[in-house]
C-alpha cells in the first residue's frame, strides 16, 4: 500500500510539530537556516518549506527547485522516517532516501533530526 499525498503532508506537519517542541534546545546546538524541498517520487509530488532556528516552517505544497536541501524518497519511506520506523542513516545508505545538500548542512541536519 502506498501512502497518500495527504498522509505525506501530515507526516511533514508532524515532523514540524516535533521540531517545534525541541526548537529551544536545538537552536543552541544547530545554526541552520535553509530552504527545503521534499520530493515524493512515487506520487510525483513535492512539498517545500524552510528550516530555521531548529524548526520546520512555511510548509507548502509544491517543489522548490532552488532549495538548498532536497530530500527525495517514496511516500511510504517518508511516513516511516517521520514515525521513527526507518533510520535516516540506513535509508540513505540503502538508497531509499536521497538528500542533496552541502556537507556542512548535512552534518547540521543530522543533529537536528
Amino acid at each position: 500500500m502506498v501512502a497518500t499525498v495527504d498522509e505525506c503532508r501530515q507526516a511533514l506537519q508532524d515532523l514540524a510539530a516535533r521540531l517545534e517542541s525541541n526548537a529551544q534546545t536545538v537552536r543552541e546546538r544547530v545554526d541552520l537556516d535553509r530552504t527545503l524541498a521534499c520530493r515524493i517520487t512515487d506520487l510525483e509530488t513535492a512539498f517545500h518549506g524552510r528550516i530555521s532556528d531548529g524548526r520546520l516552517i512555511d510548509l507548502a505544497d509544491g517543489d522548490d527547485p532552488k532549495a538548498k536541501i532536497a530530500l527525495s524518497t517514496t511516500s511510504d519511506d517518508l511516513v516511516a522516517l517521520v514515525r521513527g520506523e526507518l533510520d535516516v542513516t540506513r535509508a540513505v545508505a540503502n538508497r531509499r532516501v536521497s538528500i542533496k545538500a552541502n556537507p556542512f548542512d548535512l552534518m547540521k541536519l543530522r543533529k537536528l533530526l
